[in-house]
C-alpha cells in the first residue's frame, strides 16, 4: 500500500515551487542591491571628502562590508541550483561583461587594503581613485547586465544604460542615507544633501527608462507595463523615494535608510514583474520550462532554504552588533 505522505520524485513538494524559487532568487538579488549597493554608494561618496571623512566612512561599513558581498555568491548559488539553464546562458552571453564586472569588484575590494601599506600622499591618492572608480563602475556594469537580461537587448542599447544609470543613482542614495544614520553634524547634512539629489535623480531615471522601453517596445515589454503588478510597483517605488526624502530632511536617518531598502526591493520586484513567467525573455524560456527536475529542486528546497535563512539570521545580529555611530577612530561605545 503506498503511503499517501510520500511524494513521488516527479513531483514538487508543493505544485508552485518554481514560482517559489524565481522568488527566492529575486530576493537575493534585491538584499545585494540593497546592501552591497550601500557599499557602492559609499564608495562613490567617498570621492567627496577629505582624508578625516574618509576614514570615518571606511570606519562606518568596514565591519559589514564583506558581509554584504555574501548576496552576489547567494544570487548566483540560487539561479544555478534552480534554473541552471538561465546561469549559464547569462554568463556565456556576457562573458566579457562579467569579467569586467569582476575586475572592477577586485579594484574595488584590494584599494582600501592596498592604501594602508604605504604612507605615501601620493599612493593613498593612487588606491583612493581605484577605490572610487571600482565603486562607480560596478554597479553601473551590473546594472547593465541585468537591463540586457529583462529587455533582451545588447549590453549597449539605451534600455542596458540607462538601467546602469539608475542603478548607481540608487547606490548613492543607499550610501547616504546610511552614512547619515551613522554619522553627525557637517557630514550629516551632506549625506542629506546628497541623498536627496540622488533619489530624485533615481526616480527620474526610472520614468525615463519606463518611457523608453515603452517607447522601444523590446520582448514586447510595452504590455507588461500596463499591468497592475507593474503599476503598483511603480507607485510604491514614487512613495518609498519621496517618504526617504521627507525622512531624510526630518532627521529621520534611520527610517531614511529603511525607505532605500524599501527603494531596492521595489526595483527587483520591477525586473520581477517585468520576467514572469518568462525568465530569459531573450530565448524566450519560462520558468517551467528551465526549472531542474521536481527531485534536485526538493532537495534543494529542504537542505538550501534553511541555510537561507541561517544567512538571514547572522545579518540581524551582525547589524545588531555595529548599530552604533561612528566617528574617524571606529564605532563609538
Amino acid at each position: 500500500m503506498t503511503n499517501p505522505l510520500l511524494i513521488p520524485v516527479d513531483a514538487y513538494l508543493v505544485e508552485s515551487l518554481p514560482t517559489v524559487w524565481f522568488g527566492v532568487v529575486m530576493f537575493t538579488l534585491a538584499m545585494y542591491v540593497a546592501l552591497d549597493g550601500m557599499d557602492f554608494g559609499i564608495g562613490m561618496l567617498y570621492a567627496t571628502r577629505d582624508d578625516h571623512d574618509r576614514e570615518t566612512l571606511l570606519s562606518a561599513f568596514g565591519p559589514i562590508w564583506d558581509a554584504n558581498e555574501v548576496w552576489i555568491v547567494a544570487f548566483g548559488t540560487t539561479l544555478l541550483a534552480a534554473f541552471p539553464a538561465v546561469y549559464s546562458r547569462l554568463l556565456s552571453e556576457h562573458y566579457l561583461l562579467a569579467i569586467a564586472i569582476v575586475m572592477a569588484l577586485l579594484m574595488r575590494g584590494v584599494a582600501p587594503e592596498l592604501r594602508e601599506q604605504r604612507d605615501d600622499p601620493e599612493w593613498h591618492r593612487r588606491c583612493d581613485q581605484l577605490f572610487v572608480f571600482g565603486s562607480t563602475v560596478t554597479p553601473l556594469l551590473l546594472g547593465m547586465l541585468v537591463g540586457s537580461w529583462i529587455f533582451g537587448t545588447a549590453v549597449f542599447s539605451l534600455p542596458s544604460l540607462l538601467t546602469g544609470i539608475g542603478l548607481v543613482a540608487l547606490c548613492v542614495t543607499s550610501g547616504a542615507a546610511f552614512l547619515a544614520a551613522k554619522t553627525s553634524g557637517p557630514l550629516a547634512d551632506d549625506m542629506v544633501r546628497y541623498g536627496m539629489a540622488s533619489t530624485a535623480t533615481y526616480l527620474g531615471g526610472v520614468v525615463v527608462l519606463l518611457a523608453v522601453v515603452y517607447w522601444l517596445n523590446p520582448v514586447n515589454v510595452r504590455a507588461l507595463l500596463m499591468t497592475l503588478p507593474a503599476a503598483v510597483v511603480v507607485l510604491a517605488s514614487v512613495i518609498f523615494g519621496g517618504g526617504g526624502i521627507v525622512a531624510a530632511r526630518q532627521g529621520r536617518h534611520k527610517l531614511w535608510f529603511g525607505a532605500t531598502f524599501g527603494l531596492s526591493f521595489m526595483l527587483v520586484g520591477l525586473i520581477a514583474t517585468l520576467l514572469y513567467p518568462t525568465i530569459y525573455p531573450a530565448s524566450g524560456l519560462t520558468i517551467d520550462a528551465v526549472v531542474v527536475s521536481p527531485l534536485a529542486l526538493n532537495l534543494t528546497t529542504i537542505l538550501g532554504l534553511p541555510v537561507l535563512l541561517l544567512v538571514l539570521w547572522y545579518f540581524k545580529f551582525l547589524y545588531s552588533t555595529f548599530a552604533g555611530p561612528v566617528d574617524g577612530g571606529g564605532y563609538s561605545t
